[in-house]
């Protein structure tokens, strides 16, 4: 087995608790179904609600009928679906199912992560390829990929949960642009606690962990993180052990 640890860590000093992304208007409910991968139809106290599945993949493990949920009641009127899917309990274990949250959680944790940060581009193209992040920090510059972790197996969290040609893609740019003189780096944010280590789907998509081990031998720097979450909030908190073979 191949461990990447987080050693890059102990340069930034101690590291103190990332602010979190914060929800308002969180309603709790009960799952029923999911129709297609855009919806959900979730029990509320008024009643059955439509809601808006702020999650493309399967989350076939999480979305369970009767399973306790969060969801965000929209600020504006006219929109179609009043609600957004936040959060589901897996078990006793509250996982934030946001897509969008790893971003923002990760734009708030990027200077704990890199010393000297003057600068936070997202969304930076370069190539045919649109990166997360790109940093600078002292002399430093730096493209990463950020990927949201909901899937959890026995205490290994495992990305992806369904294939993703994109991923591959991203990795294989991320290694072109150490070849170019920049660093590179992906981070696996894990939306939730309990993950004892991070692996590569290789059932779900050999592809894309054969690239990541290829991405790993070039020099892109590999992390994952868990999230603290609550039905309010998610922030990055710890790191987590990185194994790239089976």
């Amino acid at each position: 087995m191949t461990y990447i640890f987080l050693d890059k860590m102990k340069l930034c000093g101690t590291i103190s608790p990332v602010m979190p992304m914060k929800y308002e208007n969180i309603v709790p409910g009960t799952f029923l179904s999911r129709p297609n991968r855009f919806i959900a139809h979730v029990e509320l106290e008024g009643g059955v609600e439509v809601c808006h599945v702020k999650n493309t993949g399967r989350c076939a493990e999480l979305l369970v009928p009767g399973s306790r949920v969060y969801v965000q009641r929209s600020s504006n009127p006219e929109r179609k679906t009043k609600y957004d899917l936040i959060s589901v309990y897996k078990g006793e274990n509250l996982v934030n199912m946001d897509s969008q949250a790893p971003n923002k959680a990760a734009a708030e944790f990027i200077p704990r992560l890199f010393k000297n940060v003057t600068m936070i581009k997202p969304e930076a193209k370069h190539g045919d390829s649109r990166y997360d992040f790109y940093i600078e920090a002292g002399t430093r510059r730096i493209f990463m990929e950020v990927k949201g972790v909901t899937l959890e197996e026995g205490g290994t969290a495992l990305f992806p949960d369904a294939p993703t040609q994109r991923g591959v893609k991203h990795l294989k740019g991320l290694a072109g642009c150490i070849a170019e003189g920049y660093e590179a780096a992906v981070l696996f944010v894990i939306q939730m606690k309990g993950a004892g280590r991070f692996m590569p789907n290789e059932r779900t998509h050999p592809e894309f962990a054969s690239a990541l081990r290829e991405a790993g031998g070039a020099g892109v720097e590999i992390y994952a993180m868990d999230c603290r979450v609550t039905p309010e909030e998610m922030a990055i908190d710890k790191p987590v052990p990185v194994v790239l073979e089976k």
